[in-house]
């Protein structure tokens, strides 16, 4: 079940090289695509935005595509390099930038003569009131891309007046995320837990065995917000997660000024007090915390699957991973995924190009086993489609299953740091610092949040 399209990971996703880009902004979408039709094969029609025919034909003649991407990420690269070894007539030029530059400079650039045929933007509300974004729905027909799980698709519409969750599709994902707990087997057995938790007092009692043991019960990052990971998988399981799209998707009246969330943060500074984050925890950077980890410093760690690749490698059979465990026994799994977000400039030259590639992304054997074999993401598509084969056992392939658990009977939500541009540097990461250390309540917290938000759309 997937609420309003919702489903996260924060904006440009934490990397192995040590920067966490955009927190602030993640882009939640479904795990998987629930239904859908391959295509690409064959021709089709559709009404483009330009009031042209969506064809799904690659043409013959040589063709070169301009791609505006992340600097740092392997995957987006490797799928290039596959699709012209395949598509030998088409050249791709990639430009890439910071996570910043590229924010920074994204509506002035597509807004130019030179505009990219596709680039990575997280946040697409802005752009899309500005005219800068194709709207995508005549290659969604014609793809059957409409025919995914609501749940993908809806998180990244954006009606008229700006709220997300219906209207024109204006961008499509590239690896599908989903954020859970990964576990050090070893220390877990040290702490006497034999198994994951399947609720979150079992969690607690989890956390507590570890402190007792002199295990770290938690490594997390938060120099800049990072325990927002538990403290949103917290609130999902207390909240109604409808309430929780309806905040991130600025529907009016929402409001996360609620019992659930003061609950929520009242544990997290209970978890402070208790001395189960580390001790330095709002100096630690994400790097520092993912090298930690995999040397053995900490029982959890609250992330996602992107480093599923990253940690089997560094750890072997000794990690583990599973989703969030609900409020009581038994209930939905309910946690934050997301993809990598690509939008066509309204500008692009050969969108028809750059959506034929989004497809093959998609449905393209190779193309899903270098999502899946680069960080671990499920590559959505199709369901009818095979999950590319992994190591049995390994993280990876749990990981790969809490996809597919999520996807059929779990509720996917949005980041909360996905709200507003700016709700996340300015409110939540410092007071999540004040939370951890004793110097903010849940009460508090939940009230700075709200007043924020509020304050940020001018209602």
């Amino acid at each position: 079940m997937f609420i309003d399209g919702s489903c996260p990971r924060p904006l440009g996703r934490a990397r192995a090289s040590g920067a966490w880009p955009g927190v602030a902004v993640a882009a939640v979408l479904a795990v998987t695509a629930a239904c859908g039709a391959p295509g690409g094969g064959s021709t089709s029609a559709a009404t483009a935005p330009s009031g042209s025919a969506a064809s799904t034909q690659l043409p013959s003649a040589p063709v070169t595509l301009n791609f505006y991407l992340e600097t740092g990420f392997p995957l987006a690269q490797k799928l290039v390099d596959e699709f012209h070894k395949q598509h030998s007539n088409v050249t791709i030029k990639v430009r890439e930038d910071q996570f910043a530059v590229l924010t920074q400079n994204a509506p002035r650039v597509m807004a130019s003569a030179d505009a990219p045929d596709l680039i990575r933007l997280p946040t697409i509300v802005d752009s899309a009131k500005d005219g800068l974004l194709a709207n995508l729905d005549g290659y969604a027909t014609a793809y059957g891309w409409d025919k995914y799980s609501s749940g993908l698709m809806q998180q990244l519409r954006v009606g008229a007046d700006g709220t997300r969750g219906s209207g024109p599709l204006y961008a499509l994902g590239i690896g599908y995320n989903v954020t859970g707990v990964f576990y050090n087997k070893q220390l877990a057995a040290k702490a006497g837990i034999a198994q994951p938790p399947a609720t979150v007092d079992e969690l607690e009692a989890d956390l507590a065995k570890a402190k007792t043991a002199g295990v770290q019960p938690i490594m997390q990052f938060n120099d800049i917000g990072g325990i927002n990971f538990p403290y949103q998988d917290l609130l999902n399981q207390y909240e109604d997660p409808a309430k929780i799209a309806d905040w991130v998707f600025n529907k009016p009246g929402a409001t996360l000024n609620t019992p659930a969330a003061v609950k929520a943060g009242d544990q997290i500074a209970a978890w402070g007090k208790a001395g189960y984050f580390p001790k330095d925890a709002n100096a630690l950077d994400y790097t520092t915390m993912m090298a930690r980890f995999t040397k053995g410093d900490g029982l959890f760690m609250f992330n996602g699957d992107w480093e599923s690749q990253n940690l089997e490698k560094a750890m072997g059979n000794n990690v583990g991973f599973f989703l969030m465990p609900p409020a009581t026994a038994g209930g939905k799994y309910v946690a934050m995924c997301a993809p990598g977000t690509y939008a066509i400039p309204a500008k692009a030259k050969h969108p028809a190009e750059t959506a034929f590639f989004l497809n093959w992304v998609h449905t393209n054997p190779e193309a899903r086993k270098i999502i899946v074999d680069t960080n671990g993401a499920s590559p959505g598509g199709p369901p009818s489609l095979p999950i590319p084969a992994v190591r049995p056992g390994s993280v990876v392939e749990q990981t790969l299953k809490a996809s597919q658990t999520l996807s059929k009977s779990g509720v996917a939500v949005d980041f909360t740091a996905n709200a507003t541009s700016g709700i996340y540097a300015g409110t939540i990461k410092p007071e999540l610092q004040s939370l951890i250390t004793g110097r903010q309540t849940g009460a508090g917290f939940a009230e700075k949040l709200q007043s924020a938000y509020e304050k940020e759309l001018k209602r």
